[in-house]
């Protein structure tokens, strides 16, 4: 029914902004109809809620602690070495990054460039595996001297440890949305119980919609921060000019908007990953009536950790298992 009453608003706003554009009822009249069968025609339907709580909630009515990037305070980021940590630190499941080396081998690796994590500079995606696989993935770690040597690893070999220690998977992808979906679509052939224990994520939402047409059967969700193209994590303003500024703030209007009344229903998510502070039990609810769940983002504090366990009762993704540590946006 809460569906059904946000289509009707979303064709009627639609209407009413078409109708002052072009004051032709006519023109506002098709353009609603065209939207509404678009989304009719091209819109994924929702995984079955039960297989979403599987994956989203490996053990029963629990809130999974999930390892950002692996736990990149605890270890080397998106590494197997932080797989490990997260597995005996107590994490239901670790977030890993998906990007690819230059000759198309998909690897774990947050960043476009080598220079943050590792002891080599340059572009991923000019360098082959077999350059990657020479840096030391913990070079710059503040734990490097416990895990010197550390490879960047495939993502096969990564999921290959998840599945070992039986981790939950959420999947962040970057970008490249025809190379991820082809990516996945043969891991998820070879490795069949992914379905059952993994989640595919990104900020962009081509990628989800991508990731449903090679394979609708995969569990998706959409990652969001609110003022993300105007602003920095702790609210700083992206760009000094003051019209860009404001142009910017304009489109993160509109994307918040597209996320919540659009998006989501297109791509048929079933998680929403959000930045931690626009996260409330109303926030919860409001998805909650959509079939939709939420992920919290980046959760560093004892504190925070009871807050999202004991009172919002939804999934998080943390730093670390073991430590409080610094805040991450």
């Amino acid at each position: 029914m809460l569906q059904l009453e946000d289509e009707v608003t979303l064709y009627s706003l639609v209407f009413v902004l078409v109708l002052l554009g072009t004051r032709s009822p006519l023109w506002s009249t098709a353009l609603t109809a065209s939207l509404y069968l678009f989304l009719a025609m091209f819109r994924f339907p929702q995984v079955a809620t039960s297989r979403a709580r599987q994956v989203l909630h490996p053990v029963a009515g629990k809130v999974s602690a999930v390892a950002h990037r692996g736990g990149g305070h605890d270890a080397p980021e998106n590494t197997i070495a932080a797989i490990r940590e997260a597995s005996k630190n107590g994490a239901t499941g670790v977030e890993l990054d998906l990007e690819f080396s230059a000759d198309g081998i998909p690897v774990l690796m947050h960043d476009d460039t080598v220079d943050r994590t590792t002891n080599g500079s340059g572009p991923l995606g000019k360098m082959s595996f077999s350059e990657l696989r020479r840096l030391d993935a913990a070079a710059k770690h503040r734990l490097r001297s416990k895990f010197v040597g550390e490879k960047i690893p495939t993502l096969e070999e990564a999921v290959k440890e998840c599945i070992r220690l039986q981790l939950t998977i959420y999947f962040d992808v970057k970008g490249h949305p025809d190379e991820a979906a082809a990516a996945f679509k043969h891991l998820y052939k070879r490795h069949p119980g992914l379905y059952n224990s993994s989640i595919v994520c990104s900020f962009q939402p081509k990628v989800i919609y991508r990731m449903r047409q090679s394979d609708p059967e995969v569990l998706t969700a959409l990652t969001h921060r609110p003022w993300s193209l105007s602003t920095l994590g702790d609210g700083t303003p992206r760009f000094s000019s003051v019209w860009k500024h404001h142009w910017m703030t304009l489109m993160d209007i509109l994307l918040d908007w597209a996320h919540h009344h659009l998006l989501w229903k297109l791509c048929g998510v079933s998680a929403f990953v959000i930045q931690k502070n626009f996260v409330s039990q109303s926030y919860i609810q409001y998805w909650a009536q959509r079939g939709v769940e939420v992920v919290a983002w980046t959760i560093n504090t004892k504190l925070e950790k009871q807050y999202f366990e004991e009172v919002l009762h939804v999934n998080y993704i943390t730093d670390s298992l073991v430590e409080d540590c610094d805040p991450h946006y």
